[in-house]
């Protein structure tokens, strides 16, 4: 049967409770009924797949307080964007494992800090364990949306993702399509050499609401095209994925038509990200209360609904499952 509502993903687990990427958030978003969940993933110096939000780590680990690193700290320029902090790809995973995660956002999610320092950084590898664990756990099948991050950055630094995406994924039996798996990038060119690879899933094309991917602007300069043309007709009838995977923006314009336009060429939608506080929604569904404070989230959520959308990230997973579900 088809389904009546969209897949309910938890974005970095549950991070509106605990600190992203944390192996609590990922529990509690398994608990709260998701149905899949999305890592991102970066790698260290000795190819380990790490389960971060960016290979930037100063705001989402304790490192500053680890005077042994202090000299690690430099500046880069990651996907155009200059940099100033700590990288995954300067560490090994054996200095990484002292490390311990914190809160990305602490003036917003003031009780989600009161986690800090207590959980170390997570593996691909280790993910995998937890999700197949958690399945038998809960009962129900959970599936893997996994984020490659900076693909061309990581590449052009001597550290291809592709075959250490390739080398976890088969080692924990998440390749040949007996679990159900998405891998999503703002890069269609490594998405198109996974797919090469013979791994079985869904390939999800990340669509910003604006600007240009790195990977294009990279190989064509600035005869690139931006990532709005993806969404016109042309570009999905030229789209090499399987679907897109849209900021909640462009669902909120009024009069859009991507859901029915991809749809039509049977394609697969999801956005991001679906967050109920005031600093997160469209300002016509704030209300007071400071940055903080939820809004009318549930009026910005039933305009993404009402768009038929296939899948929807968020941040709270038991908003997310009572609303959408």
């Amino acid at each position: 049967m088809p389904r009546t509502s969209p897949l309910i993903i938890g974005h970095r687990g549950a991070p509106g409770y605990r600190p992203e990427h944390s192996r609590s958030s990922y529990e509690l978003a398994f608990a709260l009924g998701v149905d899949a969940v999305e890592p991102d993933v970066v790698a260290t110096k000795d190819g380990v797949l790490v389960i971060r939000h960016e290979n930037e780590i100063s705001g989402t680990t304790d490192v500053a307080q680890h005077p042994e690193f202090a000299d690690r700290r430099t500046t880069k320029r990651i996907d155009g964007e200059t940099l100033t902090g700590w990288f995954t790809e300067d560490f090994t995973w054996a200095e990484l494992s002292t490390l311990r995660v914190r809160e990305r956002l602490p003036k917003i999610r003031t009780s989600s800090a009161t986690f800090d320092d207590a959980q170390p950084i997570l593996r691909l590898p280790d993910l995998l364990e937890l999700i197949s664990e958690a399945s038998v756990e809960h009962g129900r099948e959970i599936g893997l949306v996994l984020e490659v991050k900076h693909a061309t950055y990581f590449e052009g630094v001597g550290l291809d993702l592709v075959p250490l995406i390739e080398r976890d994924l088969r080692a924990g039996g998440w390749a040949a399509g007996e679990l159900p798996l998405v891998i999503e990038s703002f890069e269609s060119t490594v998405l198109d050499r996974l797919r090469a690879t013979g791994i079985a899933a869904t390939f999800i094309y990340l669509i910003e609401a604006s600007g240009k991917p790195f990977d294009l602007v990279t190989s064509m300069g600035t005869s690139a095209p931006d990532y709005a043309s993806v969404v016109t007709p042309a570009g999905l009838d030229a789209l090499r994925a399987d679907g897109i995977s849209v900021n909640k923006r462009m669902l909120l314009q009024p009069g859009n038509t991507i859901v029915p336009d991809a749809h039509a060429r049977g394609l697969r939608v999801f956005t991001w990200t679906c967050r109920p506080e005031n600093q997160f929604l469209s300002p016509r569904f704030r209300a007071g209360g400071g940055k903080a404070a939820f809004g009318d989230y549930e009026g910005e959520w039933r305009v993404i609904a009402d768009t038929g959308v296939d899948g929807v990230f968020v941040d709270h997973p038991d908003l997310g499952v009572a609303f959408f579900r």
